[in-house]
């Protein structure tokens, strides 16, 4: 497999342009559109995603370590599929919807400014991780491991304290409703 390291990819369509398979290391990606493509086996690690469109991107067996997103398109990921051992992202200002994270462990994960609508946590480990200002309409959280997990400046979610672990989990006041949603209280 190919190396490819400190290279700057800016304004490219990797749909006319094919991006050869290997490992980018250290690499930057500013306005790529990668949607559709077939990134399957791809290695990326240190690096960052600025501005992209990901979308519906086959990501099977893609090695992210210590990879950036920044004000990225990205729905229809499914990182479940990714290499998991290995999986280690940060998330800031991106549109993140319909992606999957099912049974991943993501201890202290960031995830900042984004758009988490019909996200799939099922069985992830989410223990520490950080929610900033997200958007996290009809997220699915069952069976996840939220554990001193900080929504505090997130809203728009729904989860369900039984069957869940929350324990020392942060929230704000006025979003209380989406812990309690289940047992239909009126909460003013």
């Amino acid at each position: 497999m190919d190396i490819f390291e400190d290279i700057i990819f800016e304004n490219k369509n990797f749909n006319t342009e094919l991006l050869q398979k290997g490992e980018y290391e250290n690499c930057t990606f500013k306005k790529c559109i990668f949607s559709g493509c077939d990134l399957n086996s791809f290695k990326f690690i240190g690096s960052n995603f600025e501005h992209c469109d990901l979308s519906l991107a086959n990501i099977h067996k893609v090695v992210f370590r210590d990879v950036q997103f920044k004000d990225c398109k990205m729905v229809g990921l499914k990182f479940d599929t990714t290499d998991s051992f290995s999986i280690s992202i940060a998330i800031d200002n991106c549109i993140l919807t319909y992606a999957s994270f099912y049974k991943l462990k993501l201890k202290n994960m960031v995830f900042l400014n984004s758009k988490l609508d019909e996200v799939d946590f099922t069985e992830a480990d989410l223990t520490s991780s950080v929610f900033n200002h997200c958007d996290l309409t009809n997220a699915i959280f069952s069976a996840t491991n939220l554990e001193k997990v900080d929504f505090t400046t997130s809203f728009n979610y729904s989860i369900d304290i039984d069957s869940n672990k929350i324990k020392k989990s942060k929230h704000a006041k006025h979003q209380l409703g989406g812990l309690l949603e289940k047992y239909q209280l009126t909460i003013e």
